[in-house]
């Protein structure tokens, strides 16, 4: 069984096993969290076959992309940016929505986010203008370029999804930090987005929402949340009241407090029923109830686990591109996870982020299966160049023996 599993599967076995297991963790979670969906539809397993298929094809999606050589990937990049940028323009006129936002479309009778998959090709794409700098002569043409399709990118889901594009922004200013862009560079870059992002927020303050266009309705919903979120942390009253507004964060605390150290163990959560969201935004909360603090310092574990392999396999390569590029999708994946389980523990304000391969979502879930897919093939290119250098030294030794 050992020697089948190091066959077909390569590259680095301890992400193979958090892979696995989040997966684990999601299946067992999601068949107590998705109750109020097996409620409503026609068959009770429903919701949680869609779900398990959804996991199913991401799997074979991340166990196929990982045999690819991330050249390959590299490649792929440009028109998948392409691609999902104007699929982001397509849902700001045409797309679906849903809780208030526009954020799907929908292709072949599939329904999916374009932001997705433009943060996965924005996160390559980025990796590569990066590692094509060889000279301070050159920063400045990439640094451009990399500015020129942060911007479009970030701005295009900025309109229906703030927390996506700031922590996609965060991602990216964080690889060019890494890249060893000039410290002039990212200083005017960060000075110049918080003077607009402080103009932005007085012009949101100061003007009432029936006098702005349209386009800014998120804005206000955004103003919203962080008024409840502050009023939640400063008043003593309001935390005891459960109403429309604070619905969320109250059950979501509810469920946290039942769990305790053990939790009340998987299939016997109670808040999962009026908890709304509870299979996706706050499935953390369910997490903790049911496997108690114990299991919900597990999942924290796994998500850490990851960031620090993928900071042990960019060490580990002899390019930058490679190295860019775990760093980039780990910290996609692991920032989410934070900030997702931040909002379920009410140490933040509600934001709409899934907690990455746990959530349903058929994206969220095949998307971060490509992520984990493309990490996990760059450690099998770095052991197979090991094993062909370790042969060369090999045979160099034998030759000199001779």
């Amino acid at each position: 069984m050992t020697e089948l599993l190091k066959k077909y599967f390569k590259g680095d076995a301890v992400l193979w096993i958090v892979f696995a297991m989040l997966c684990g963790i999601s299946i067992l979670e999601m068949y107590s969290a998705s109750s109020t969906l097996a409620y409503k539809a026609s068959s009770h397993t429903a919701p949680m076959l869609r779900h398990v298929g959804f996991l199913t094809v991401g799997a074979l999606l991340a166990f196929g992309i990982h045999l690819i050589p991330y050249k390959y990937i590299r490649l792929l990049s440009y028109p998948g940016l392409i691609l999902s940028i104007f699929f982001l323009i397509w849902v700001l006129f045409k797309g679906q929505s849903a809780n208030d936002a526009t954020r799907w479309m929908s292709l072949f009778g599939f329904q999916f986010q374009p932001s997705e998959l433009a943060k996965l090709s924005i996160v390559i794409v980025v990796a590569d203008l990066i590692s094509r700098i060889k000279n301070p002569l050159e920063e400045k043409k990439y640094f451009r370029k990399i500015v020129i399709v942060s911007l479009a990118t970030c701005g295009l889901i900025l309109p229906e999804n703030f927390s996506t594009a700031f922590l996609l922004a965060v991602v990216l200013f964080t690889l060019c930090f890494i890249g060893h862009i000039s410290w002039k560079s990212l200083l005017l870059t960060a000075t110049v987005a918080l003077f607009i992002a402080a103009l932005a927020i007085s012009l949101i303050l100061l003007i009432p929402e029936g006098s702005m266009p349209k386009a800014f309705d998120r804005a206000y919903t955004w103003k919203a949340r962080i008024e409840r979120f502050s009023q939640s942390k400063n008043s003593e009253k309001q935390p005891y009241v459960i109403n429309d507004e604070n619905r969320q964060t109250m059950h979501g605390k509810i469920a946290i407090a039942r769990g305790g150290l053990l939790g009340v163990f998987p299939g016997n959560s109670i808040e999962r029923d009026y908890l709304p969201q509870a299979y996706s935004d706050f499935i953390y909360s369910i997490v903790v109830e049911e496997t108690g603090a114990v299991g919900g310092i597990f999942v924290i574990l796994l998500y850490l686990i990851l960031l620090f392999r993928a900071g042990m396999i960019a060490n580990k390569c002899s390019s930058v591109f490679p190295a860019l590029l775990v760093i980039g999708l780990a910290l996609m994946i692991v920032l989410q996870a934070l900030v997702s389980m931040s909002v379920a523990t009410n140490l933040g304000p509600v934001t709409g982020q899934p907690l990455p391969l746990i959530s349903r979502g058929g994206t969220s879930v095949m998307v971060t299966c490509l992520y984990f897919g493309i990490i996990l093939g760059v450690t099998r290119q770095l052991k197979q160049e090991t094993e062909v250098q370790q042969a060369k030294e090999t045979l160099s030794v034998d030759i000199e023996d001779v």
